[in-house]
């Protein structure tokens, strides 16, 4: 088939929103450090971006609603995550962070059925959460619902608009958020919503996760469906977050058996290893004949990147991004990691470059 070619700037979504989250630190390996996931992310790959103004159009998003997010993340998680702040400031701490101490883990109620939500809000933060590097703020719910209308206006560009391509912003990232529970940064799925509502309108969709992460949220939500593939190239979750998912027997269960691929990578992993296996990747999604790709674009693969240990270059990132546009079908750029703040802008550019421009 042959690659697309973006004749007009690229769309990019963007929301500003986004800087209400603004949470500053994040408990890793015991120890309070400074958030990785921090509004200056979103500000770099902007300012890049709009710096490149022949190539890319900085434009709002529209507003979808709740209904998106219902068809994917449970009504309770969401109807939390609204009043989450509010209850964690009403305990009075005098915080501006919140964490959870205690987290619903099964072994806590084994042989004595479910667990309930309590009327406490650091109770009922450990019942959504699953880790510890997530804070919840005041803005992150107006963060997190801002970021899924950035996803459904870029995915809407693309189905809707007949734009080849388009980028959305997102942040708070989404793909390690799964139905029922939020962390791993990210509060609503952004890439699955927005795959999810396409899906429902009978476009077949394929997920390709590229971020160093495994994005077990995505999985959760369609391993057992035959209308979406998930597929992720990740640092192996043998040493990598999130440890209890991505690996590679991992392919689907039910009617979704065989449409899930999980690609996990070794420590050290530079462009030509990369490439070639992501070339493998797309020969499956080629197979599987989707009408839409939604890319989970995580540049946290990047050899300088503080949390994660693949070699990837910024040159690199251009190539993987040609070798998506070779697919020759239409494709939304959501974005998930990528935490070298002096290199993030210019990576995520190389990448968007490559796919509107293949050979750039």
């Amino acid at each position: 088939m042959e690659s697309p070619r973006v004749a007009s700037p690229m769309p990019v979504v963007y929301s500003a929103e986004h800087l209400g989250h603004d949470a500053e630190h994040e408990l890793a390996l015991g120890r309070r450090i400074a958030l990785h996931e921090a509004p200056v992310r979103a500000e770099r790959i902007r300012r890049a971006l709009e710096d490149d103004d022949e190539a890319f159009a900085v434009v709002a998003p529209r507003s979808h609603g709740l209904a998106p997010l219902l068809a994917v993340h449970d009504a309770g998680l969401v109807a939390y995550l609204e009043q989450a702040w509010r209850d964690f400031a009403a305990e009075g701490s005098g915080e501006r962070e919140a964490f959870p101490d205690i987290y619903r883990h099964p072994a806590l109620r084994d042989g004595m059925g479910p667990a309930r939500q309590t009327a406490s809000g650091v109770g009922r933060l450990g019942y959504w959460s699953f880790d510890t590097a997530t804070p919840v703020v005041e803005g992150s719910y107006r963060a997190a619902r801002a970021a899924v209308d950035v996803a459904m206006t870029a995915t809407s560009l693309v189905v809707d608009g007949g734009a080849p391509v388009a980028y959305g912003l997102c942040r708070p990232p989404g793909h390690h958020a799964p139905r029922a529970a939020f962390g791993g940064y990210c509060f609503f799925n952004n890439a699955a919503i927005a795959a999810e509502d396409m899906a429902r309108r009978g476009v077949k969709v394929s997920v390709l996760d590229v971020d160093y992460h495994h994005g077990n949220g995505t999985q959760q939500i369609f391993y057992d469906r035959a209308d979406v593939q998930y597929v992720s190239l990740h640092a192996d979750p043998d040493r990598a977050y999130p440890y209890f998912a991505g690996f590679a027997d991992e392919v689907g269960t039910g009617r979704g058996r065989g449409t899930t691929l999980n690609l996990p990578l070794g420590a050290g992993t530079v462009d030509d290893r990369y490439e070639n296996v992501l070339a493998g990747a797309l020969e499956e999604v080629d197979r599987f004949d989707p009408a839409l790709v939604v890319v989970s674009l995580g540049v946290d693969t990047y050899g300088g990147d503080p949390i994660g240990d693949l070699a990837l270059t910024t040159e690199g990132f251009g190539r993987c991004g040609a070798l998506v546009a070779g697919l020759g079908r239409p494709v939304v750029v959501l974005q998930e990691g990528g935490y070298a703040i002096e290199a993030l802008g210019a990576n995520v550019r190389a990448w968007l470059r490559g796919v509107a421009e293949p050979g750039f």
